[in-house]
């Protein structure tokens, strides 16, 4: 999604409220859940889980490091779903036309290939436009670099 006028252009940046996070927390939050109730269950020797016999599993190995891995669990689970509620990451990119020098594609080839999009800023120097999970195919980076480049009208530089 973005927004236009004549001398600037807006393009707002998804944070960290994405499908991949929100199942990455649900699957993390009940794996976590799962892990404490069994441990949970092995020390009260009662089944609050229904799919094992707490007696089964013996408290002092096993029943402490379940306890153990679903308390770390959760804990990440709530640092995931922290990010998404507050939407860590998102924001926008404004780009105006007084402001920029020059769009830059920077190349890097190898066993992981690499396309930066970049934008010469006069006092700032080059900032990268394309986030790091962003895997962009060449003939995307090229079109958006020549879309920004003929909205600022200013030259594209490939290094």
């Amino acid at each position: 999604m973005s927004w236009r006028s004549e001398s600037i252009w807006i393009e707002f940046i998804v944070g960290s409220r994405k499908t991949s996070n929100f199942c990455w927390a649900f699957i993390l939050f009940f794996g976590s859940l799962g892990f404490l109730l069994v441990g949970t269950s092995s020390y009260l020797g009662r089944n609050l889980i229904s799919l094992f016999p707490s007696q089964q599993i013996v408290f002092f190995p096993q029943g402490i490091v379940m306890s153990f891995y679903g308390i770390a669990g959760l804990f990440i689970s709530s640092y995931l779903w922290c990010t998404i509620f507050w939407n860590v990451g998102s924001g926008y990119d404004r780009f105006d036309r007084k402001e920029g020098i020059s769009i830059r594609i920077e190349v890097k080839e190898g066993i992981y290939a690499r396309r930066v999009l970049y934008m010469e800023i006069r006092g700032q120097g080059a900032v990268p436009l394309t986030r790091t999970d962003e895997n962009l195919t060449p003939r995307e980076i090229e079109q958006k670099a020549a879309e920004l480049a003929y909205f600022l009208r200013v030259p594209i530089e490939v290094f």
